[in-house]
Order: structure tokens, then C-alpha cells, then sequence
């Protein structure tokens, strides 16, 4: 019988990019909490809004009103915006405003295969809907090499190993202002849109917001995955909670205002 062998494959910048993101994150001691949110009146909501992307306004998908719920409490839960920094003395650090790293599937690398990146909003709680979700799309479907955070990344992730793991390392643990700056104050990562969820996506970030499928009535599970050093369950339950009057109250009435200037023709409209 013949044998066979198999391929040795080079592992890709966007692959070590990976790969230093979940040493670190194996550091953090991190607890899921959850909460299943009734969002029926913001669904509907969301149906009426037409989509004009990319020529105009383009209708606003869960991962924008998610994000945007997110941070609009952390304005006013701050420990939502802290990180606990280790080097030269323990200590807390508060960021005066948000700043979320949403994991994005894209196609390129070697052999067009997918890869995820990062890109960041700074202070999403103060912009708009619509421009929030347009620059969700803009990470989703323009060249990496057209945002910096991007750039960034993958110029990191070309140097040897060794190199690598001290600037993340400094990043994370060094200056509380790099670390908002350079890798964001709360993580967001979702596979809703292939139908599935994540139950406890790993990151170094403080918290990670995370959720499944919306069913036609609106209702969802929603869950942040927290580092325990920083923060308590409970704020978080408290979190959840919030999260969940912001989307349906401020969240359901800017889109309502979005359905208003921009009808859908039809309703029921896939995101």
C-alpha cells in the first residue's frame, strides 16, 4: 500500500494575529453571564428602515444596535470602560469614553482564504445608527490595507514571535491609554448571521459582548463574557439589564426615526 503524506502549510499574518490574541487571553480568568432580551418592537422597527447601502443611508443590522446598547451603558456604568494593569504595580484604569474591536471575516491572505481582523469605533455611543453600521460594512468589504488599526495589526504580526508578545504585551499591561487606544475598551464578536452563537469567545479585553440568533419575535440571547479581576457578575447582570431598556427605549426610537426618513417598500427585509 502506497503511503501518503500530507501538506505543511505557512501560517499567515492574520493567523499569528490569532494565535497572540489567545495567549493572552488564556491569562484572563473570564465568566459568561447571560440574558435573554424580548427585543419584538425593535425588530419590527428594523424591518420598516430600507436598506440604501451603498449609495445612502444602509439599514442598521443587530451588531450596530448591539454595539451601540453596549456602549451607551458603559456611559453610564464606567466600570464597563476599566481594565485591570498589572506592570509596574497593579492598578485600575478607566477609559473616558468607548472604544469597541469588532472581529471581522474577510477574504484575502494567501490564496484568498478568510481571515478575521479587527476593526475598531472610537465612541460609538455619540454616532449615529446609520454610521455605525456604515462602518461595520466598510470593515467588512473595503481592502484591510484602507484602515490603520488593520495595518497595524498585521505589520505586528510579521515580526518573530518574540517581538510580538512584548508590544502586545505592553499594550495590555503597561498604559491603560494604549490599551483603549491600541485594542479597545469591550470586544464584540458574533456569528448570528451564519445562524450559530458563540458561548465564550476568548479575548484579553475586559469584557467581549457576544449574541445569538433573533427570532421573528425579537427575543435573543445575549451574553458578555467578563474578567473576573476587573469586575463582578452582578454589575454585569446589571449590565445586561440596562442594555436591554437602552435598546428598548433610545435604540428603538432612533430607529423608528430612521424608519421614518427611510421607509422599507417591503417589510420583513433580511438583515
Amino acid at each position: 500500500m502506497k503511503r501518503t503524506v500530507g501538506q505543511y502549510l505557512p501560517v499567515s499574518p492574520a493567523r499569528k494575529l490569532i494565535c497572540d490574541l489567545l495567549h493572552f487571553a488564556a491569562k484572563v480568568p473570564t465568566v459568561p453571564v447571560q440574558r435573554q432580551m424580548h427585543l419584538g418592537e425593535l425588530a419590527q422597527a428594523r424591518d420598516l428602515v430600507a436598506d440604501h447601502w451603498p449609495t445612502g443611508t444602509p439599514k442598521p443590522r443587530w451588531p450596530a444596535l448591539f454595539l451601540k446598547a453596549f456602549s451607551q451603558t458603559a456611559r453610564e456604568m464606567p466600570e464597563l470602560r476599566q481594565a485591570l494593569i498589572r506592570w509596574p504595580w497593579e492598578r485600575m484604569y478607566r477609559h473616558p469614553h468607548s472604544v469597541v474591536s469588532v472581529a471581522i471575516s474577510k477574504q484575502g491572505g494567501s490564496e484568498n482564504q478568510e481571515e478575521v481582523l479587527f476593526g475598531h469605533i472610537h465612541q460609538p455611543e455619540d454616532l449615529p445608527l446609520d454610521q455605525i453600521e456604515t462602518r461595520l460594512r466598510q470593515f467588512k468589504e473595503r481592502p484591510a490595507k484602507e484602515f490603520g488599526v488593520m495595518r497595524r495589526a498585521m505589520r505586528i504580526a510579521r515580526l518573530p514571535r518574540f517581538l510580538r508578545r512584548l508590544l502586545w504585551w505592553s499594550a495590555l499591561d503597561w498604559s491603560g491609554p494604549m490599551r483603549a487606544n491600541h485594542l479597545g475598551t469591550f470586544g464584540l464578536s458574533v456569528y448570528s448571521g451564519l445562524g450559530a452563537e458563540s458561548l465564550h469567545p476568548l479575548s484579553p479585553l475586559t469584557t467581549c459582548l457576544t449574541f445569538g440568533p433573533v427570532s421573528a419575535k425579537g427575543e435573543v440571547t445575549v451574553r458578555i463574557i467578563y474578567d473576573h479581576r476587573a469586575m463582578d457578575g452582578s454589575q454585569i447582570a446589571r449590565a445586561l439589564a440596562r442594555m436591554e431598556q437602552v435598546l428598548c427605549g433610545a435604540i428603538l426610537q432612533e430607529t423608528r426615526a430612521l424608519a421614518a426618513r427611510h421607509p422599507a417598500t417591503n417589510q420583513r427585509q433580511t438583515a
